[in-house]
């Protein structure tokens, strides 16, 4: 069993590490508003990945694989908020917004992180595809297969908690850099635009 979690780690590990939306959520939070809000936004990411994990063991998330209605409306909801972050990014690289985080007891930017990191993961249906569709391959034999599934969710949400929280404080490290007004601007353009990007390609992807 031991060496079967270790394999199922490996993979979920090279998965984590993908880039993808919720590292874009994550570096446009943490740039914006600090690395505290960066690290809120993780952990409701990896709420986000709980929910997905109770639905599946629960066995609701595989109706949702298998609906194509359902599957549709959850992408189309998921798209249009990253869609809407993205658009919030290039505004606020035309306004040339100071940093919030610059001032003690600033209103976070765009609401709340963790919130902003639980819907975007919430509504993303792939997740659903995955945990459903590649994880009860992972599951340990030697386990039933709930006990195996629920293991793997709480072991992909551990690994996702430790490296985007790890990114996170590789972001603040260089916060000088990020601080520069030109840098934000770029950073802000270039986040927004493959927030969209992400947004349009869940959009248009098949189920």
């Amino acid at each position: 069993m031991f060496t079967e979690i270790i394999a199922a780690a490996g993979v979920l590990g090279l998965l984590t590490v993908v880039p993808g939306p919720d590292m874009a959520v994550v570096t446009r939070r943490a740039v914006s508003s600090g690395w505290r809000d960066g690290l809120r936004t993780v952990g409701g990411i990896t709420a986000g990945l709980l929910v997905w994990g109770v639905l599946t063991v629960a066995g609701l998330a595989a109706v949702l694989a298998a609906s194509a209605v359902a599957y549709t409306a959850v992408k189309l909801l998921g798209a249009a908020y990253l869609v809407f972050l993205g658009i919030q990014a290039l505004v606020r690289s035309r306004k040339g917004a100071p940093p919030s985080a610059a001032v003690p007891g600033a209103a976070a930017d765009g609401g709340s992180p963790w919130r902003t990191g639980l819907v975007s993961n919430v509504l993303n249906p792939k997740i659903a595809v995955f945990y459903t569709g590649l994880l009860p391959t992972l599951t340990p034999h030697s386990l039933p297969s709930h006990l195996g599934m629920a293991l793997l969710v709480l072991l992909h949400a551990a690994l996702t908690l430790v490296w985007l929280g790890g990114y996170v404080m590789v972001l603040a490290k260089a916060r000088a850099f990020f601080d520069r007004p030109a840098v934000r601007r770029a950073l802000d353009r270039v986040t927004g635009v493959v927030l969209i990007g992400f947004g349009l390609k869940v959009a248009t992807a098949d189920s």
